[in-house]
């Protein structure tokens, strides 16, 4: 069975964006490029909501992106993505389809299919709500060595405890560390 995974960067004091929606403290360097790569090697499927795919689609089938990063580019592009969001009505990137309603049907129909794991890229919002329909196998959470002081903290909207097993880390020479986590598990 395939699972959902989520890919999400913080900074320290838990903020995944900035404000005004400011992502620019993205710690990246060729290693984190590497690491990009062999986790867009390691699903079949994207899962983003409005905002994250309104500001990928605005960004990776640009010529700027596939020149800066032609690799990522490529995988971004190519790979199929669905869009879970109740307000777009349609959706124009390259292998993309819109989801509205029932996410939950959704989900569980395409982990029974046979392929490899699908992934969520930011949507904090998506994430809060497969995490609350436990729809979420793995939370690959990756701790940027930055303090912002302020922006929109991860997983807003959760307002009761969930468990977390920390599964597996991954220290970088950046000072980035990813931690790998499964839901529901004491």
């Amino acid at each position: 069975m395939r699972k959902v995974l989520l890919f999400m960067m913080v900074t320290l004091d838990g903020y995944y964006e900035g404000r005004d929606h400011d992502i620019n403290w993205h710690n990246v360097d060729a290693e984190f490029n590497d690491f990009a790569i062999a986790q867009l090697n390691e699903v079949d499927t994207l899962l983003f909501g409005r905002r994250t795919y309104e500001m990928m689609a605005s960004y990776w089938p640009t010529p700027g992106a596939k020149q800066d990063d032609p690799i990522v580019a490529g995988k971004m592009n190519s790979l199929p993505k669905i869009v879970f969001s109740n307000t777009l009505s349609t959706v124009g990137w390259e292998n993309t389809r819109l989801v509205k309603g029932s996410f939950a049907q959704e989900i569980s129909a395409l982990k029974a299919e046979s392929g490899k794991d699908l992934i969520i890229f930011g949507s904090s919002d998506l994430a809060v709500t497969f995490l609350q329909q436990e729809l979420l196998d793995e939370c690959r959470i990756m701790v940027n060595p930055v303090i912002l002081g302020a922006g929109k903290t991860l997983f807003e909207g959760i307002d009761e405890k969930l468990n977390l097993k920390l599964v597996n880390t991954k220290s970088f020479r950046s000072g980035n560390v990813l931690l790998y986590y499964q839901p529901g598990k004491e």
